[in-house]
């Protein structure tokens, strides 16, 4: 009974991301009315993006090249492990397809590059239309949002119910034995998660942004909580972005751009879970004579296709682990790998949900600053003037 409890919740979920986060981003582009406005704060942005999920892939290299947490696990795989075809994109591939041929059908497949290509697109051009007909279109939107916004709130208070169904089916499929060899693993993942959130997250925000770290992470709190909870960042949207906007003092127009296009590119937890669970399945085989030595060079590769990788990832519970196979497969490891990690995946996709969460914070916090706000709550000291 639990399997089918936590299905029709991930699937409530994934319901509402496509519109959540086209309405969102379209909303926000408008929003912001000039071009070359967008122009700047999207740089600023992507920037931020890219630059934290990196540094969050090689926390997690170094961490699990030192502790080695794959290295004698007994786990009971097959000796010659099946394999599973999947495409491997390279990474002219990526950009070229997040052009979408058609909206609709990169709607209906959740392809979440090419919906938020075409939703900032439409958002730039609401604007560069005639008043007439672009702003009833930007009320839509933004209605369109506020209503994706309840229903999600909605799904929310169905965690416990979701929660239980989830974690009841893997602890009946996979049992309590895996959870033993997989302690190192999973104490790797945690403790780059900590190191990036406590140590990488606040230095940034406090030296780029002179943020006071302490004060946004109290203004985050609830969003915080919720991530946790619930281990989806898009679920959780619609809550960052009221304590971003009320309880941190960033502005609509800032969080409104920011925040949507981070619950879906910036997943600095997946990034970082990736990597260290493509080493550690790397490990596994190579002390068990399959012959996975990762070299240099591999692990390089696993750090750019884990970070292409995040990028594409939904929002949603576990969607790193579907990924995974991407980045398994660019190193040539047997996608059955993923089995490894199964046992314990739920309780880390709540770590690193929120993670992926408090960094979209601090870059909202970040662009905010940058752009001259000033009735942020969250300085470290207020700016004269």
């Amino acid at each position: 009974m639990s399997q089918p409890i936590g299905k029709v919740f991930l699937t409530l979920l994934k319901m509402v991301i496509v519109p959540l986060v086209f309405s969102s981003i379209a909303s926000g582009v408008a929003g912001i009315g000039s071009t070359g406005r967008l122009g700047m704060m999207g740089a600023k942005t992507l920037l931020y993006y890219i630059s934290t999920s990196l540094l969050a892939i090689l926390t997690g290299l170094a961490i699990v090249n030192i502790l080695k947490p794959g290295v004698g696990a007994e786990l009971g795989l097959e000796a010659s492990p099946g394999s599973i075809v999947t495409s491997q994109p390279g990474l002219l591939d990526v950009f070229l397809k997040m052009v979408p041929e058609n909206p609709v059908s990169a709607a209906v497949e959740g392809n979440m590059l090419q919906i938020i290509f075409f939703a900032i697109l439409f958002g730039v051009f609401i604007t560069r239309v005639d008043q007439r007909f672009g702003k009833p279109v930007q009320d839509l939107m933004a209605g369109l949002f506020e209503v994706m916004m309840k229903m999600t709130r909605f799904i929310i208070q169905l965690i416990p119910i979701g929660a239980f169904g989830l974690v009841g089916s893997i602890v009946a499929r996979t049992g309590f034995a895996a959870f033993i060899p997989l302690g190192k693993y999973a104490f790797c993942v945690v403790l780059g998660l900590v190191i990036h959130a406590c140590i990488s997250l606040p230095l940034i925000t406090r030296l780029v942004g002179g943020i006071n770290p302490l004060k946004h992470v109290r203004a985050m709190g609830p969003a915080l909580m919720t991530a946790f909870s619930s281990a989806s960042s898009s679920a959780t949207l619609p809550l960052t972005m009221e304590c971003a906007e009320d309880r941190a003092g960033i502005s609509n127009k800032t969080s409104s751009f920011v925040l949507p296009l981070g619950a879906t590119v910036n997943m600095d937890g997946t990034a970082l879970y990736e990597c260290v669970a493509v080493i550690f399945i790397a490990q596994y085989y190579f002390s068990h004579g399959q012959g996975f030595a990762l070299s240099t060079a591999q692990q390089a590769i696993v750090v750019v296709t884990a970070l292409l990788a995040s990028i594409g990832a939904a929002g949603i519970p576990m969607a790193g682990l579907v990924m995974m196979s991407v980045v398994l497969k660019a190193v040539g490891l047997p996608l059955e790998g993923v089995g490894l990690i199964l046992a314990v995946d739920q309780v880390l996709d709540m770590g690193r949900t929120t993670v992926n969460v408090w960094s979209d914070s601090c870059g909202a916090a970040i662009i905010a600053a940058s752009e001259g706000e000033t009735g942020l709550t969250v300085f470290a000291a207020k700016p004269e003037g």
